[in-house]
C-alpha cells in the first residue's frame, strides 16, 4: 500500500508592528532667543557641539605585524638572489650547450678530414691481422 502526502500550506505569520511611543526627554533642553541685526528674534533650541572622543593611547605594534612585515622584507631580499640565481642556470646551461655543439663540429670537421682526405693508401704498410700475434699488448709480427 502507497501512502501519498499532499503538503499543508501554512498561512503566513501576520507582526504587527509595536507602536511607536514618544518618549519624553530626560530633562527639558533650554530654549534660547537670539535678536537679529535687523530686530527680528528667533527662539529655538540650543544645539550643544558634538564632543570628539577623546584621543586612547595607540596600542603597541602587535608581535605578529612585526613578524609579516618582516616577512616581507625576507622574502624581497630573496626574491632578487633568485632571479640571479635562475639567471645563472640560463647561462650555464647555455654554455654546455655550445660547448658540446662545438665538440660535435670539432670531432665531426675531424671525422670528414679522415672519410674525404686525399692520401695514397699504396704507401702504407699493410699488414695481415690474421697471420699477426699479439701477446701482451705488443705486436708480434
Amino acid at each position: 500500500m502507497v501512502d501519498i502526502h499532499q503538503p499543508t500550506p501554512m498561512p503566513p505569520a501576520v507582526t504587527t508592528p509595536a507602536p511607536l511611543v514618544p518618549a519624553q526627554p530626560s530633562t527639558v533642553p533650554a530654549v534660547a532667543s537670539i535678536v537679529l541685526p535687523d530686530g527680528r528674534v528667533v527662539t529655538g533650541y540650543a544645539i550643544e557641539p558634538t564632543k570628539p572622543e577623546p584621543v586612547t593611547a595607540k596600542p603597541p605594534v602587535s608581535r605578529a605585524a612585526v613578524n609579516i612585515a618582516l616577512g616581507g622584507v625576507g622574502f624581497a631580499a630573496v626574491s632578487g638572489g633568485l632571479l640571479m640565481l635562475t639567471a645563472f642556470i640560463a647561462a650555464l646551461t647555455a654554455l654546455i650547450t655550445q660547448l658540446i655543439i662545438l665538440a660535435a663540429v670539432i670531432f665531426g670537421g675531424f671525422i670528414a678530414l679522415q672519410v674525404f682526405s686525399t692520401t695514397d693508401r699504396e704507401s702504407g704498410t699493410t699488414v695481415n691481422i690474421r697471420k699477426a700475434i699479439f701477446k701482451r699488448n705488443h705486436f708480434h709480427g
